[in-house]
């Protein structure tokens, strides 16, 4: 079927029309898919690699069934490449393109990295495959979050666009830097040139859009919600060692130390569920719960049975959405790794964080499920906030688009 564009995805594609590694750093919902479909159709190569999240397989898979059946759509899994025909997309997960090693015998294709941000660590295995194995002769990066604050993320991204600039050279250029005589190293204080970083990104295919350059979408409202601390949470906070429900929890490393803390201002901490039962009660409409860990599922899922909620979820078990599609006072509880990015929630214009993440790339897409094209009601983000817990730094760390890294919480216990 004939592909109708939008305006603002038609411009995209002609300022890109001269290139073949093209990068798409648009905000999601402005409709990457399409974008990049349309790429890919235009430089028609007999084959085509598409690697994407696992929670996007499908998805992947039924656009181009729909919207271009002249392409043959194949979950790449142990297939031989030999009985692989012309004119197919290849669909396959971060996790999985590396075990596959037959991948490095393709030729005449174009590559989509669905999510290009996901190769950002050029060390691990995905990355060291996608970038020194693969040999595509086009290149399709999409992602509205590409750097997450942190432009060094980026050297991946931009060498597979073609510009090869070694690691310590774009550090020189564009990261600013200071020794650091405690750990013997160098550490990042800032960034420069920012403006002629951007340019020279555009020079090789890479071209940016914001939302609010395209739509005028309904307005943001962030709301805290203070919960009382308790009595563990203050003492594993100044011993970093508390027994919680028969259990002996020591944070003995600056990672278990944070991980605790955390938990306990979540799921470990009574109020926080009593503060969830009252805005849960409060409201009929269709609710979206973004949380952490396994524990603060199930503790949430009984709250919401008790409620007599309908429910679905998303996480790394399940993707079950057919509450939230049918039942106006769904409840939607989803994993942040696995859900906070991709998903069309505009049905909801309310998001409780039970927890936080400490990525920001995966806080600032979980505010784009439900402040999107299609929304039509001002959007609300509730955040639930153990009083004097880590969870306060954590989201002031966010805002700044950083993540909250270990490093970060060690230096601040060691001002305590």
């Amino acid at each position: 079927m004939k592909v109708n564009l939008f305006l603002h995805q038609d411009q995209l594609l002609n300022d890109t029309y001269d290139y073949n590694r093209v990068a798409y750093y648009v905000d999601m919902g402005l409709g990457k898919t399409f974008i990049g479909s349309e790429k890919m159709w235009e430089l028609n190569t007999p084959y085509n690699l598409v690697i994407c999240q696992k929670s996007k397989i499908d998805d992947w898979k039924e656009h181009f069934e729909e919207f271009y059946p002249e392409y043959k759509a194949i979950v790449f899994d142990k297939q031989s490449l030999e009985i692989i025909p012309e004119e197919s997309v290849l669909i396959i997960n971060y996790d999985k393109v590396w075990r596959r090693p037959e991948l490095t015998h393709l030729r005449d294709f174009t590559m989509m990295l669905d999510e290009s941000s996901l190769i950002k660590n050029e060390r691990s295995n995905r990355s060291k495959f996608i970038l020194n194995q693969l040999k595509p002769n086009n290149v399709i990066l999409l992602s509205g979050t590409p750097v997450s604050g942190k432009y060094e993320e980026i050297i991946s991204q931009v060498n597979l666009l073609g510009w090869k600039i070694s690691r310590d050279l774009f550090m020189k250029q564009y990261v600013k830097r200071e020794w650091d005589d405690i750990d013997g190293g160098w550490k990042i204080i800032g960034y420069k040139n920012i403006d002629r970083l951007k340019r020279k990104l555009r020079q090789y295919g890479a071209v940016f859009m914001k939302t609010e350059e395209v739509y005028d979408l309904p307005e943001q409202n962030h709301i805290n919600i203070l919960v009382k601390t308790t009595k563990q949470y203050k003492e594993f906070s100044a011993h970093h060692m508390c027994e919680y429900d028969g259990e002996m929890f020591i944070g003995d490393t600056p990672s278990k130390a944070k991980l605790y803390q955390r938990q306990f201002a979540g799921h470990m901490n009574k109020n926080k569920l009593i503060r969830l039962r009252e805005l849960i009660e409060s409201t009929s409409d269709r609710l979206i719960i973004f949380y952490n860990f396994k524990k603060e599922y199930e503790v949430i899922k009984q709250l919401c049975d008790e409620l007599e909620r309908p429910v679905s979820s998303v996480n790394g078990d399940m993707r079950d959405l057919e509450a939230y599609e049918r039942q106006s006072d769904s409840i939607t509880l989803i994993q942040y790794q696995a859900g906070a990015m991709g998903l069309n929630l505009q049905k909801s214009n309310k998001i409780i964080y039970f927890t936080l993440t400490d990525k920001s790339e995966l806080f600032e897409q979980s505010k784009k499920r439900t402040h999107r094209i299609g929304q039509k009601q001002p959007c609300f983000y509730y955040y639930l906030l153990t009083k004097g817990s880590v969870e306060w730094r954590m989201l002031d760390v966010l805002k700044m688009r950083k993540d909250y890294t270990d490093e970060l919480f060690e230096y601040e216990e060691m001002k305590k």
